[in-house]
């Protein structure tokens, strides 16, 4: 496989307010607004997407107002309501114990932003941004984290994209129990399992517009919900390879990043959107998250972030001395 390149950024963005977000954001805003759904585009849609914002997320409500009068862009405020895109797959596979969340974000890497940002909406939250302010994985400054996997159903209804979601848990939620709780009234659009960690707790549950949130047997995932998995899923994804893997790694050395450095886990199949671009590892109660890569690290931290740039190799490549 060739080598494959990616670069990251890591940026603070305050609390929206003096351009660094906006700008941002602004830059990327030609492919964003591809994400809005057709619906999303009408003034129908558009209230819709307001309306099921304000009664499901309220806290944010002051916060996206904010943040769509920084962005001055016609569809602004509905693409970042996250209640009208156009639904996204990604494979990825995660683990939580007590004070640390691991997780491998599997997608292709051109259409994944790379970017980890430091933000103070409503507190101190770090995470890896995607779709204007909402997250794949993060921490907040009460030793909160979160994460995210596809679940491997292909199905779409009434609810948010997750990646808001993760953003409303940090934001308001101090806790595992806190989160769950907040979790059972919203609505997600696509079928997601999410693992929460805290200084005490670590759990994954299970979240889609068809099913009610359902706690998983331990705190790993990879990409399915229910057993048995579609044999044409399986070869697809290997998810229930690696989910075994995962539990395996878990069960013989703790929540350890080296596994996801390895294979099954590290995935290298870019070329169809599953090969893996970044590991995450959270430890909250510290208020650090180090991301690796085979031949990399970058740490950042409540009370050392550090904005910058790194490029990285990714593939089987640049897995090998």
């Amino acid at each position: 496989m060739p080598r494959q390149h990616k670069t990251f950024r890591a940026i603070e963005v305050g609390d929206g307010t003096d351009g660094r977000w906006a700008a941002h954001v602004q830059g990327r805003w030609p492919a964003a607004k591809g994400w809005l759904s057709e619906e999303g585009r009408t003034a129908a849609g558009a209230a819709r997407a307001r309306r099921l914002f304000e009664t499901h997320l309220p806290e944010l409500v002051p916060v996206l107002d904010r943040l769509a009068g920084q962005m001055d862009r016609a569809g602004g405020e509905t693409y970042l309501t996250h209640a009208a895109l156009r639904p996204f797959f990604s494979g990825c596979t995660q683990a939580g114990a007590p004070g640390v969340l691991l997780r491998n974000y599997d997608f292709e890497p051109a259409r994944c932003e790379g970017t980890i940002a430091s933000s103070r909406f409503l507190r101190p939250v770090i995470g890896t941004l995607e779709e204007g302010w909402g997250l794949l994985d993060g921490m907040n400054d009460a030793g909160l984290a979160v994460s995210l996997t596809f679940g491997g159903r292909y199905v779409h209804g009434t609810g948010f994209s997750v990646l808001i979601v993760l953003r409303y848990l940090l934001e308001t939620c101090d806790t595992v129990g806190e989160a769950v709780a907040a979790l059972r009234g919203i609505p997600v659009g696509i079928p997601q399992n999410i693992t929460l960690v805290d200084a005490e707790r670590a759990v994954t549950v299970y979240v889609g517009p068809d099913i009610p949130l359902t706690e998983a047997p331990d705190a790993c995932a990879a990409n399915h919900q229910n057993l048995p998995v579609a044999e044409e899923h399986e070869r697809f994804t290997r998810t229930q390879e690696r989910l075994a893997t995962m539990r395996a790694a878990v069960r013989a050395h703790g929540v350890d990043a080296a596994a996801m450095l390895r294979p099954p886990l590290y995935q290298y199949a870019y070329d169809v959107g599953l090969g893996t671009v970044y590991t995450a590892e959270y430890r909250p109660a510290e208020g650090r998250v180090i991301h690796h890569w085979p031949a990399a690290t970058w740490e950042q931290s409540f009370h050392a972030f550090t904005p910058g740039e790194r490029t990285v190799a990714l593939g089987e490549e640049a897995a090998r001395p």
